[in-house]
């Protein structure tokens, strides 16, 4: 039974990664309930935390439904990680991660996320403190390091567990890399290898099939995957992973009302978390990741991310479903 704190998560956890402008409470809600074991909320600015800003506040909202969950957060200045953990503690999730692996430059360029790769013995000094200024268990999603002349990860791991961390999702790139290449998981099977290593190893980085996930499973021993890019439009893939990995069944890719369906869901929860304007606008980005492979879906995309009213939305999406009802993709 994989554990983070007191927390148990299962034999073998799915975690769904926390993605800026993705992973908020309407997405998790379908991630959830298509089987995924361990959830984390967006990344959050500690300086918009403790500036009380709307919108980091906004991103701590949680349900009972969603648990286990963990709030990340993002920073670079002790005291600020301090109050922010406080912050975040009276929010009560089961788990306060921190981002260390957030590739883009308008974070990196402060030394937070990834960029902290760059001063290794402040990640220590930073994590050290959080841990002590907080009752709940830490835990840390990061990279293989700064670039590949910096790889220092199987050395960071051991100095987080040492200063308390409960466990460790990596994701198998360095900053530099940013998402271009294949993911190297070698370094992450290393890590989970070293017997001074006890607390749960994470994978992630290019796991977008339920095949890829039990090979990697079964190549670098790791204790959960950790999934990001290949969940969105596409919460199935948790079920998809798990029939697989405990069955050994390859199951149907979700219908066409399944999908319709879907999208509908994302979207009412959209305009009741956001609001009509912010739900509706913020909704856009998926509706291509939803009906991917449908030929001539642009269009009906076109439709769907320039109309501003949500009952006009439904109407396009009774009309997707209609246009290509008995053309299912197995995709």
């Amino acid at each position: 039974m994989v554990k983070i704190g007191d927390h148990e998560l299962g034999e073998f956890p799915l975690l769904l990664a926390p993605m800026e402008d993705v992973s908020d409470p309407p997405f998790r809600a379908l991630c959830k309930a298509n089987g995924c074991d361990m959830m984390y909320t967006e990344f959050i600015s500690v300086e918009g935390l403790i500036r009380d800003a709307v919108k980091s506040v906004q991103k701590m909202d949680i349900y009972d439904y969603e648990r286990p969950i963990g709030i990340q957060i993002f920073g670079a200045e002790l005291d600020s990680m301090k109050k922010a953990a406080e912050i975040v503690e009276r929010a009560e999730p089961e788990v306060l991660d921190i981002n260390y692996g957030c590739p883009v430059k308008k974070v990196t360029c402060k030394l937070a996320g990834a960029g902290i790769l760059q001063d290794i013995p402040k990640m220590i000094k930073l994590t050290d403190a959080i841990v002590k200024s907080t009752n709940l268990p830490v835990t840390v999603k990061t990279r293989l390091g700064w670039d590949d002349k910096t790889i220092q990860i199987e050395d960071v791991a051991e100095r987080l567990q040492d200063v308390g961390v409960k466990a460790l999702s990596i994701h198998g790139r360095t900053r530099k890399q940013m998402y271009k290449g294949e993911a190297d998981w070698t370094l992450i099977g290393k890590i989970k290898e070293n017997p001074r290593i006890h607390m749960p190893i994470f994978g992630n980085g290019d796991i977008n099939s339920p095949q890829k996930a039990l090979e990697y499973k079964n190549k670098y021993g790791v204790d959960g995957i950790m999934i990001g890019r290949a969940s969105i439009g596409n919460p199935w893939i948790f079920r998809e992973i798990k029939a697989f990995l405990e069955e050994g069944k390859i199951i149907e890719a979700p219908s066409l009302e399944e999908r319709v369906s879907a999208v509908k869901q994302h979207l009412t929860h959209s305009i009741e978390w956001k609001g009509l304007r912010l739900g509706v606008l913020e909704m856009r980005r998926h509706y291509t990741n939803y009906f991917r492979n449908y030929p001539g879906v642009k269009e009906f995309r076109s439709r769907l991310v320039n109309e501003p009213d949500p009952d006009m939305i439904f109407e396009i999406l009774d009309e997707l479903e209609h246009h290509y009802s008995g053309q299912e993709l197995f995709i």
